[in-house]
């Protein structure tokens, strides 16, 4: 499914389709269109357009298909999905606008205390006395 068949869901399901929300979308393609967009310049051209080339990576990222059903789906080659995925999974680290809460943030809130203390006093127990007259046969 092209972004071009996409444009005319709603929000919710752009959403659902993509994994993100279509500003965060638009926000990311603007990132990627500087390094992405081929068009005119020397060199190969990609068949696919910026938003296109975004939608593969979000469908290889959601859906964990192996690159080579991506591939297919998309009339590329497996080693184009693979540089393609690794030249947006580059440009977007190094533009530094979607990173994730450090360790250290996420850790705060993570674990809420709660204690519970057991009284372990030990109690002797009533136990037969062992006489000697049992004990012999």
């Amino acid at each position: 499914m092209t972004y071009e068949q996409l444009k005319s869901l709603k929000p919710s399901a752009f959403k659902r389709r993509c994994g993100v929300h279509r500003d965060i979308f638009e926000q990311i393609v603007e990132v990627l269109r500087p390094h992405l967009d081929r068009r005119g310049k020397r060199g190969g051209q990609s068949k696919l357009t910026v938003e296109d080339q975004l939608l593969l990576v979000l469908e290889y990222w959601r859906e964990y298909r192996t690159q080579f059903h991506i591939a297919t789906s998309w009339g590329l080659s497996e080693s184009a999905v693979c540089r393609l995925i690794h030249k947006v999974e580059m440009l977007l680290m190094k533009s530094g606008k979607f990173h994730l809460p450090g360790k250290k943030q996420l850790d705060q809130n993570a674990y809420t205390w709660s204690v519970v203390v057991v009284d372990v006093t030990e109690s002797p127990i009533e136990r037969p006395k062992k006489t000697a007259s049992l004990l012999q046969w």
